[in-house]
């Protein structure tokens, strides 16, 4: 029991330090080329702290072990929105970019509404379920990817031309000097970025790539430790197996975003940890749900009945759905954040452990 206890902590450690990194790291790449930060947090920041999901649930459908693929899909979309982001708001409410929060949080509600229906209509997932969620997968990160590089280069607004075109209007064009005056009038000529000032943004642009990795790295290593060992844990107390899949490896495998929001807030980029929660939502829907589904077909999971009513289908999916409709509908409504919102949201989440441990 004391191995299991060493490693959890360890684990934890690692899942601290790799998050410290991480944020940095993105916040590093958005300055670098000009992206909002939630953009960054709902797509690169995602996929690195979606990590420990996308590990635990492909090997777990891989052993077929469906309810702990299930369960932490789910759940994490649970603890990330009730909790992490909760905790977010809690702490810091504030306002947000609506236009870059409205595309993350349609996918995620298409997805959701696609997920829903296979689950209440067949009660299983095949095979072509897991490709049509990797493929939404894909043509979320392409379309994101696009306007990205789209915002890089804003459109002149109507009427305004081009530096190049002033330059020629205005006599300016031979290096910024107009025709009608001597070189020498000129006191401060404008300086062009030296070769050294080329090196050290590469070398910058380096120095955030790598904190990128390493930090994804050792929070999914970090993440690893601390489930397989927090999950002996809570079996050598006999915790039931669903509920550690709901809470404990939820809870786990979330552990980076939580992290990430945490040391967000800290560093003052609240928006990178919201963008990540939205982010990595959309993600345990369509890439880790869609890869665990792929590499082995499941039944929803039915260990425990209210009314008659598989538990999951009557409380896990309708709460999924409310969390993240108390989250994102009036941030989009009204482009701000606000306690309640968290306050709320960190009740539910409460209610859902009780509920996990007394059903």
């Amino acid at each position: 029991m004391v191995k299991p206890i060493l490693l959890f902590i360890v684990g934890f450690i690692l899942l601290i330090k790799g998050g410290d990194w991480f944020v940095d790291g993105a916040v590093g790449v958005a300055r670098r080329f000009r992206l909002p930060e939630i953009l960054i947090g709902a797509t690169v920041v995602s996929i690195g702290t979606t990590l420990p999901e996308v590990m635990v649930s492909a090997t777990s459908a891989v052993q077929g072990q469906s309810e702990m693929s299930y369960g932490n899909a789910i759940g994490s979309i649970i603890c990330n929105t009730a909790l992490v982001a909760a905790i977010t708001i809690a702490v810091r409410p504030g306002k947000i970019n609506r236009r870059d929060l409205k595309f993350p949080v349609i996918f995620f509600f298409l997805a959701a509404v696609f997920y829903s229906v296979i689950s209440y209509v067949t009660g299983s997932f095949s095979r072509p379920v897991g490709v049509v969620l990797l493929a939404i997968f894909l043509v979320y990160m392409v379309v994101t990817v696009r306007d990205a590089k789209r915002a890089e280069a804003p459109a002149l607004p109507e009427g305004q031309a081009s530096p190049a075109a002033n330059s020629v209007l205005t006599g300016t064009e031979n290096g910024g000097i107009p025709a009608d005056q001597p070189a020498d009038a000129v006191a401060q000529p404008i300086e062009l970025p030296t070769p050294k000032d080329k090196r050290k943004a590469r070398l910058m642009l380096i120095k955030d790539l790598a904190f990128l990795v390493i930090g994804a790295v050792l929070i999914a290593v970090g993440a690893k430790l601390l489930v397989d060992n927090g999950t002996k844990i809570a079996e050598a107390v006999g915790v039931p197996s669903t509920v550690i899949a709901l809470t404990f490896v939820a809870l786990g495998t979330s552990l980076p975003e939580l992290i990430t929001a945490i040391t967000s807030l800290i560093k003052g980029h609240s928006a990178l940890s919201l963008g990540n929660v939205i982010g990595a939502n959309l993600f345990n829907l369509v890439l880790v749900s869609g890869l665990s589904v792929t590499l082995r077909p499941f039944d929803i999971p039915a260990t425990s009945f209210i009314g008659g009513v598989n538990a999951s289908l009557a409380v896990d999916i309708p709460l999924m759905l409310a969390v993240m409709l108390i989250l994102t509908a009036p941030s989009l409504l009204r482009g701000k954040l606000a306690r309640w919102q968290g306050i709320l949201l960190l009740c539910l989440y409460a209610a859902f452990c009780v509920f996990q441990f007394a059903v």
